[in-house]
């Protein structure tokens, strides 16, 4: 099941899975029209005086306009979407071609231009001239000319849609490149993310022991992990009675003979064994299917990801503020972002992540501790030393760090927002004009100023 995921995130990722879907279902409604219409079920369509209905010349004409402007448009479609592509990943950097590649509206424009085309394509080997006879069909079927008329209406209407679509890609295209919708996508994820991965509230530190010892287990590929089924793990754990702790996250690059965890065995069965489902008999460390509960790639995905969303908003951020771009607006936009996730990370339980548990809640598996601190220097860590040299990048930096504070109620966290605004203040210093950084430490010093008489207010 694992690979299978992987498969399907593949497939998500690509721009063949929907036009090759939508091409199998044009082919299944024309083989059905053209079924209708020989066997006298759209006989309807007579009694609608709005409905003309086509001679074999005019519905061939119809078909192949069709048919060939569908083609036509596709192919500038898709020629339009991989020039965006490649300008957005040249630009924003080329981990943001997985975010372009997984966009539905591109995928379905496609897929809604390559569908009428093969529906028009398969309508027309069906129209028969007049002076024509059936060929392979029944005795009754041989009158001279065959024109599907609902097939031509069904046609007519995709026709409409297709136009409709293409309206919709002309303006989605441009309004998808542009540097605050890519930043807006990439923050929303990340914050659906983290309430998901981290729904539970911080109420204080509440670590638990981490089992040590057990029999090392290695990695039998090289490449990025996609996909760990905790899942899995924890019930091929619990079937043995064993615990499995992980020295590996998502997103990590591991080769072979690397170690990616402990098989923590009961006690007594110190060579990892357990009890085999099958006899009851002991049997070796299971490396096969601890194997299978992990996926691997040629890159990473976002999908199990957390730091790979973290890392999407830094690059653009050090993109915008390299002395060869010099945009240090596109940066305070992806430090704002940044701000919204450490804001709800500092509001919820991460500094454990809880083991997978089975059903008496006795936790199996064991993933490797991101705590605050380790988003936080994920984040603003990557992006302080290139901001400190950019009077706007600071203060921005200085701003949205006061802001995520006051969103977070732990003291002990706040205080990791107040040490990095402090390193940030220390390399600024170096790196800007003395002026400069008299007018950003005096305003960081007034923002404090006023969070804290907030705070002085809102406890009166």
């Amino acid at each position: 099941m694992t690979q299978l995921r992987a498969i399907w995130q593949n497939i998500n990722a690509s721009y063949w899975f929907y036009p090759a879907l939508f091409s199998l279902l044009a082919v299944a409604l024309a083989v059905t029209t053209i079924w209708l219409d020989r066997n006298g079920f759209a006989s309807f369509l007579n009694d609608i005086e709005s409905v003309v209905p086509a001679r074999p010349d005019g519905a061939s004409n119809m078909l192949t306009v069709i048919a060939g402007s569908m083609i036509g448009v596709a192919s500038t479609v898709f020629s339009i979407t991989i020039a965006a592509v490649a300008y957005a990943s040249g630009n924003y950097g080329p981990r943001l071609l997985t975010n372009f590649m997984e966009d539905r509206g591109n995928q379905f424009s496609l897929a809604t231009f390559i569908g009428t085309f093969v529906f028009a394509l398969t309508v027309l080997r069906s129209v028969r001239a007049e002076d024509e006879s059936a060929l392979f069909f029944e005795a009754g079927d041989a009158a001279p000319g065959f024109v599907p008329q609902l097939s031509l209406l069904v046609a007519f209407g995709l026709t409409g849609i297709s136009v409709a679509v293409l309206v919709y890609f002309l303006n989605h295209i441009p309004a998808s490149i542009r540097i605050n919708t890519v930043l807006k996508g990439i923050g929303e994820r990340l914050l659906r993310m983290i309430a998901t991965r981290y729904p539970d509230d911080y109420t204080g530190p509440t670590p638990h022991d981490i089992p040590t010892g057990g029999e090392a287990v290695r990695a039998s590929d090289t490449g990025y992990i996609q996909i760990i089924d905790y899942e899995d793990l924890g019930n091929l754990a619990r079937k043995r009675d064993a615990r499995f702790v992980l020295r590996v996250r998502t997103g990590d690059f591991v080769h072979t003979d690397m170690l990616i965890g402990r098989w923590i065995a009961p006690e007594g069965n110190p060579d990892g064994c357990g009890e085999d489902t099958d006899g009851g008999e002991k049997s070796s460390v299971p490396l096969d299917a601890i194997g299978d509960c992990f996926a691997f790639g040629g890159r990473r995905t976002p999908n199990q990801d957390l730091n790979f969303l973290v890392d999407e908003l830094s690059e653009i951020a050090l993109r915008a503020l390299s002395p060869g771009i010099n945009d240090p607006f596109t940066a305070v936009t992806a430090l704002h972002w940044t701000g919204a996730a450490i804001a709800s990370l500092g509001a919820r339980n991460v500094d454990i992540i809880d083991a997978w548990c089975d059903a008496d809640q006795m936790p199996r598996v064991y993933p490797v501790d991101d705590d605050f601190a380790h988003f936080l220097h994920r984040g603003f860590g990557a992006i302080r030393p290139h901001a400190a040299g950019s009077p706007i990048a600071a203060r921005a930096f200085l701003e949205t760090l006061v802001a995520a504070g006051e969103a977070i109620a732990d003291p002990a966290r706040r205080g990791l927002i107040k040490e990095e605004a402090a390193r940030l203040l220390d390399q600024s210093r170096k790196a800007l004009d003395p002026r400069d950084f008299a007018d950003l430490e005096e305003a960081h010093a007034r923002d404090r100023r006023s969070t804290m008489q907030a705070a002085d207010d809102a406890r009166d």
